[in-house]
């Protein structure tokens, strides 16, 4: 996962996974998924920091799963310095 100010990107690796048996649900703090595989089943839910729009893009590109959605607000982060 990564973010810029305004959008956050995704990216899940589900080797083996055929598209039409993904399910991806999203809410505005997060989302989950289930991809069963003919060995193996790959769950997960993920809390993110900021609100999502739910209006993104979601696409699978050689076994990787790709959501790009929209932060609700702008997000930027102040730097820290380490010591």
């Amino acid at each position: 996962m990564y973010h810029d100010k305004d959008i956050y990107t995704i990216e899940v690796e589900l080797p083996g996974v055929h598209k039409k048996d993904i399910e991806l649900e999203a809410s505005e703090n997060g989302f989950c998924l289930t991809a069963p595989r003919e060995d193996i089943e790959y769950i997960g839910c993920w809390i993110l920091a900021t609100p999502l729009s739910l209006k993104g893009e979601r696409y699978i590109l050689q076994w990787t799963l790709k959501v790009t959605v929209p932060l609700v607000e702008s997000f930027e982060g102040v730097k820290v310095p380490i010591k």
